[in-house]
């Protein structure tokens, strides 16, 4: 059998592990909290995993991301997701893949909400991390989001929610 490189990289670089419930490192951001699941550096850039707690009726700008594709899993409440010019109700148990370059958004239901985001291959790490730290210091605008988004190859094409930032 030939011997292929990037397998080899990737058997390198990888390594198995185990996170139990509540395990991960958090990300606070302010009116939301993601939870890391997995990095591009524990996929060999595979993909990046984290897991977001919801307000009700919170949710993101319409954006594009350029370079991944997003998949959402639904784990309890409900999220209503923005596709193609429409709406469709996800409550737990759903899934929703969003290849890259698709405009697309979201809002959770009434009732706080639970998801595990999905970026593949391993993306938006950073922006969450820019993000907190923005919310942090009190700098959190459309325009300082606008910036943070387009260094993650991110193209936010809608206005900002009220309680986004």
């Amino acid at each position: 059998m030939p011997s292929n490189p990037q397998r080899r990289q990737r058997e390198a670089t990888e390594e198995a592990f185990v996170l139990r419930p509540g395990d991960g490192r958090p990300i606070d951001l302010g009116n939301f909290r993601m939870t890391v699941k997995a990095t591009g550096e524990q996929t060999a850039g595979a993909f990046t995993l984290l897991e977001a707690d919801e307000p009700p009726d919170f949710g993101p700008p319409m954006h594009i991301h350029h370079d991944c594709a997003e998949a959402f899993y639904v784990l309890d409440g409900e999220y209503i997701i923005f596709l193609g010019g429409q709406e469709q109700s996800c409550p737990a148990g759903s899934f929703i893949y969003i290849p890259a370059r698709t405009p697309h958004g979201f809002r959770v239901g009434r009732v706080a909400s639970r998801k595990l985001n999905f970026y593949l291959p391993a993306a938006m790490l950073g922006y969450f991390d820019d993000l907190s730290e923005a919310v942090r210091s009190g700098d959190a605008d459309p325009d300082v989001l606008a910036d943070i988004a387009s260094r993650y190859s991110v193209e936010v094409i809608g206005p900002v929610p009220e309680g986004y930032l």
